[in-house]
């Protein structure tokens, strides 16, 4: 059912009235969940906040930023309560800020410091529907928090939400507001002022294009104009509507309303008018995830972006070092391997979650780093940090860069790589697990598959560890010559999910997607033997 603005109050109210009926658990984006069904309500960010004060590495400002969500505002309030009566300096972004300005503000802070570092929340669910609420920690890298940091403060919240929230020290809104401690600044025009470090805006501006944005009513809504005045820019606008119940947006795949980018359904609007843009792009409320509509194949896939964009980069950016990897997540397209060894490039593959990339992106070794989701950023011009957390405006305005500078847009650039490589098909699909089964294939060893083959072809590797990094995958992937699978058991649900891909057509990945359920439902059972 869609949320409707009538629906906005009951949530809200429900927030701070609603008994929580679960504890706080951070995924792989911070704790998210909906005050409806008690699983994002005042508790919860009252425990996230106290622990967060009491075990923050950063001893310098907490940089807050929230998105259009309805759930955002209190949860923002609230967090402020807290910080504030915890003497906290809070840097709080004025309006809505999305998350890879406030990652560029933390960057910029901590620039050339070694003390009083800075770091951040912000408050967002993402992409997620009307009715949910999201909180994520970065701490002075800028990007998402590493696992033993979030275990630490989610391990605390759940001791104070144990506890009847004995030990949370909080004042008025009012007085939090006004502290001493409180500074609201614009983190908004800083950021607009540095883009052309990162983005070849002057060649955008020469070529004259015409471009079309769909902010999706998120944190970006009011940023595309002071990028088009600042720069020269023809950018249209398609709908400047914030509305906390999304009503305008059309509904996705199946029924539900979500601001997905990468989501044709919910990009219809803006693929719909492709016709009137050179290239038009949009992004998720929070802004750290981008959806780019070209003339010549409408909404790219995630995957094929990834792969245009990297190869662009590295055969454009002259001040990053030759070293500098390109960077993707286990289930990303292995056509960015093929690309990547052809620029000579090394492929630094890690387990799902940008955290993964933060180091890399920090120190410069990454020169670009995406995920399979539609999330990415990537270096300045001059090899340096950029963000350490998606950047969904960089991804959009590279788009433009590229059409500039070639003449071709990324779906024409895609259609080139095909040509020279192959042209891969992908797809996920969901497989049923119980608990145990899940917890079984997070630990999965590679000794547990038997299998020789996968769909035809020799198995070149069995995977439980990540080739970049060697963390723990949390699951499985298999490779053969032309195609692959993952599996990975899902935090929230009953199932686990498998990503596959094959350069030798659909059915041959009909069949790598059967036989991999069967090998991993067979190494379960050895696992379970064992």
């Amino acid at each position: 059912m869609r949320t409707t603005a009538k629906d906005i109050p009951r949530l809200v109210r429900a927030y701070y009235t609603e008994s929580p009926s679960g504890a706080v658990a951070f995924g792989t984006s911070g704790h998210r969940g909906s005050s409806l069904n008690g699983s994002f309500n005042e508790a919860h960010i009252l425990a996230v906040c106290q622990a967060v004060s009491e075990l923050r590495p950063a001893t310098g400002p907490l940089i807050m930023g929230k998105d259009t969500h309805a759930l955002s505002e209190p949860a923002c309030a609230t967090a402020l309560e807290v910080f504030a009566a915890n003497g906290v300096h809070v840097i709080l972004g004025e309006g809505y800020a999305p998350t890879p300005v406030v990652s560029h503000a933390v960057l910029g802070w901590n620039r050339d410091r070694t003390e009083g570092l800075a770091d951040a929340v912000i408050i967002t669910p993402s992409h997620n529907p009307p009715e949910d609420g999201g909180f994520k920690y970065n701490p002075p890298s800028g990007g998402p928090a590493p696992s033993s940091l979030t275990a630490m403060i989610e391990a605390r919240a759940r001791e104070l939400m144990a506890s009847g929230l004995q030990g949370v020290k909080r004042m008025s809104l009012q007085k939090a507001y006004n502290a001493s401690t409180t500074t609201v600044k614009d983190l908004m025009i800083p950021y607009v002022a540095d883009l052309t470090a990162v983005v070849d805006m002057e060649v955008i501006q020469g070529a004259g294009l015409q471009i079309g944005v769909d902010p999706m009513g998120g944190a970006a809504v009011h940023y595309w104009e002071p990028i088009a005045e600042r720069y020269g820019l023809s950018i249209s606008v398609v709908n400047d509507q914030v509305d906390p119940a999304f009503e305008f947006m059309p509904l996705d795949h199946d029924g539900k309303v979500r601001m997905d980018c990468s989501s044709r359904y919910a990009m219809r609007r803006l693929v719909d008018l492709r016709d009137r843009f050179d290239i038009a792009f949009g992004n998720d409320p929070d802004v750290d995830r981008h959806g780019i509509v070209t003339k010549s194949s409408g909404l790219l896939n995630p995957n094929h972006y990834l792969a245009v964009a990297g190869k662009y980069l590295f055969e454009h950016r002259s001040g990053w070092t030759k070293s500098a990897s390109f960077a993707k997540t286990l289930v990303s397209s292995s056509m960015i391997d093929r690309v990547a060894k052809d620029l000579g490039r090394k492929l630094f593959e890690v387990p799902v979650g940008f955290k993964w990339f933060v180091e890399g992106l920090l120190d410069g070794t990454c020169g670009f780093a995406g995920e399979e989701s539609a999330g990415a950023s990537f270096l300045r011009q001059n090899g340096t940090v950029w963000t350490t957390d998606k950047d969904g405006i960089i991804l959009a305005l590279l788009s433009a860069e590229i059409l500039a500078r070639t003449g071709h847009d990324p779906g024409e650039h895609y259609q080139l790589l095909t040509e020279r490589f192959g042209e891969p098909v992908y797809r996920r699909i969901d497989a049923p697990a119980t608990s145990a089964q899940k917890t079984a294939l997070s630990r999965l060893s590679s000794a547990s598959v038997t299998a020789d083959t996968l769909a035809g072809e020799a198995i070149e590797a069995k995977l439980t560890r990540a080739p970049g990094n060697n963390a723990p995958i949390g699951g499985l992937k298999v490779i053969t010559k032309n195609g692959w699978f993952a599996a990975r058991p899902s935090g929230t649900e009953d199932i686990y999910k498998i990503y596959a891909e094959s350069f030798l057509g659909e059915p041959h990945l009909v069949q790598v997607l059967e036989e991999a359920q069967s090998i991993v439902d067979n190494a379960l059972l050895i696992d379970e033997a064992t």
